[in-house]
C-alpha cells in the first residue's frame, strides 16, 4: 500500500508515530486544523489500513493508533522513511514560497567515528533532546518539524553481505 500523499494524513501519520496514540481534538491541537478536518483524515486512514482505533478510557473520547499487523506489527522504520522522503520532497518543491522566519532548512550529514558505545550514547543523546520538542504543548506559532537522524556503521562498498573483519 503506497503512503498517503496528502499532507495533513502524512503529518497524522507522524504524529501517531510519535505519541502512540491521538485524539482528533489532541491532533487538531498539535497541528493546527480543526478537530473535524483531523477525525475526517483519521477515518480515511483507517480504511485505508494505516490507522486503527485505540482502546478509549470513556465513550467520548476516540483515540487512534497506527495499525498494527495481526503477527509483525507495523514496519515503522519504512512508514517514517516513507514520511521523511515524501515531506521533504514536498518541502524542497514548496520551500520558495514559505514565509522568511520558515525558510530555514537545517539539513546536515557527517561522517563520524564512534565506538559501538557511543553510538549507542550518541543516539540516546539525539532522542532526548528531540523528547523535549516532542511531548511539549505546541505555541500558536509552533509547526510539525520533521527531525531526521541516522546512526549505522558505514561498511566498505565492496562488502555488501558480510560484515569486515576486524584487523
Amino acid at each position: 500500500m503506497p503512503p498517503p500523499d496528502h499532507p495533513i494524513r502524512t503529518a497524522l501519520l507522524a504524529l501517531l508515530q510519535e505519541r502512540d496514540t491521538v485524539t482528533s481534538t489532541q491532533a487538531a491541537q498539535a497541528l493546527g486544523f480543526s478537530s473535524g478536518l483531523c477525525s475526517f483524515h483519521l477515518r480515511q486512514l483507517a480504511r485505508y489500513g494505516y490507522v486503527e482505533e485505540a482502546d478509549a478510557t470513556d465513550g467520548r473520547v476516540r483515540p487512534w493508533r497506527l495499525a498494527r499487523q495481526p503477527d509483525e506489527g507495523p514496519d515503522l522504520g519504512l512508514l517514517a522513511r516513507e514520511l521523511e522522503d515524501e515531506g521533504y520532497q514536498r518541502w524542497l518543491h514548496n520551500k520558495n514560497s514559505a514565509p522568511a522566519e520558515w525558510s530555514i532548512d537545517d539539513a546536515f550529514s557527517s561522517v563520524i567515528f564512534l565506538e559501538p558505545s557511543e553510538l549507542a550514547e550518541v543516539g540516546a543523546q539525539i532522542r532526548a533532546v528531540l523528547a523535549r520538542y516532542a511531548t511539549r504543548d505546541p505555541s500558536p506559532a509552533a509547526r510539525p518539524v520533521a527531525a531526521v537522524a541516522r546512526l549505522f556503521p558505514l561498511l566498505p562498498v565492496e562488502q555488501e553481505t558480510t560484515w569486515p573483519s576486524e584487523s
